[in-house]
């Protein structure tokens, strides 16, 4: 049987710097828990969610968690942080092997628009494997919104689906909604790892092969240390979850096309009507009206 061991751990994090919390919980969390193959952190953890804390490919943070991933000899996805490249700037997440290696990186596919500004939008989906154990898919908080990357992540073999997220919003609630369809419509485990304390309200969560519920966090700092088996994922995709839907395989056979998948012109004329993507705008008028949030989210960002 391939059992996966995953620390997700929730940080109570401040608002910008807390790599040295990131390096003290990972040390930690191998301590105590041995058979723990990968250790993951929420989006933006290590920096906040300003994009002037951008680093280069192979920066200063890159260096740092390459060492931590050698030297507790675990799997590491640290989180994401902003990285710039050939004059653009990414939400990348990272995942290092044991040995300190960087096997796979994923830029965000969707920033948040329109309220994560100047970043720009990722183009490969992010599959990777642990030898021994089995094939997992990447992606960033706001991608799981949109059930085509997801989908197309499961169809490329992921058996997990791991998500570093960070939302502060009264949104989280209907997240943990979309990562349980997600967990379901994919037939794969679902970890949605949010940030606490100034980064994130928590409530991080993992959801079986089924859409069952595995474990929810509370708001405040959580480690979760995970044995998953994913025979569980391969029975469901074999016979359906509980004996029912076979959701991959009829995925697979059927005939049906997406022509506004597949086509971005096509889909951008058939949906022409939804107007420009942009911040709302307050109906009191700018003098006087309550602080929207865009101007929150901008206020972290310049921290």
């Amino acid at each position: 049987m391939a059992k996966l061991g995953i620390a997700a751990i929730q940080v109570d994090a401040e608002a910008t710097d807390n790599v040295d919390l990131i390096e003290r919980e990972t040390r930690a969390v191998t301590r105590r828990f041995p058979w723990v193959d990968l250790v993951v952190f929420g989006e933006l953890a290590a920096y906040g969610a300003s994009p002037k804390h951008a680093e280069p490919e192979g920066g200063a943070f890159e260096r740092r968690m390459a060492a931590l991933a050698r030297e507790t000899g675990t799997y590491l996805i640290p989180g994401s942080f902003y990285q710039e490249r050939e004059g653009r700037i990414f939400n990348v997440s990272p995942v290092f092997d044991p040995q300190g290696e960087i096997i796979a990186r994923h830029d965000k596919f969707f920033p948040f628009l329109p309220y994560e500004k100047d970043v720009a939008c990722g183009q490969d989906y992010c599959v990777f494997e642990i030898p021994g154990i089995g094939r997992l898919g990447l992606a960033i908080c706001y991608d799981m919104w949109f059930p085509e990357a997801m989908r197309t992540l499961a169809a490329m073999g992921a058996e997990v689906i791991v998500l570093p997220t960070m939302t502060n919003t009264v949104d989280r609630d209907v997240e943990l909604a979309i990562a349980r369809a997600n967990a379901a419509t994919n037939q794969c485990f679902f970890i949605d790892v949010n940030c606490a304390g100034a980064l994130g309200n928590g409530r991080s969560a993992y959801f079986g092969p089924g859409g069952e519920p595995i474990y929810e966090s509370g708001e405040g700092r959580d480690v979760v240390a995970l044995r998953l088996d994913l025979k569980q994922v391969r029975d469901a995709r074999e016979e359906g979850w509980q004996g029912l839907g076979q959701v991959m395989k009829s995925f697979r056979d059927t005939p049906l096309r997406y022509p506004l998948h597949e086509n971005a012109e096509a889909r951008a004329k058939a949906m022409s009507d939804l107007g420009p993507l942009a911040v709302p705008q307050s109906d009191a008028g700018a003098e006087g009206a309550p602080e929207t949030e865009a101007k929150i989210f901008k206020v972290h960002q310049e921290q």
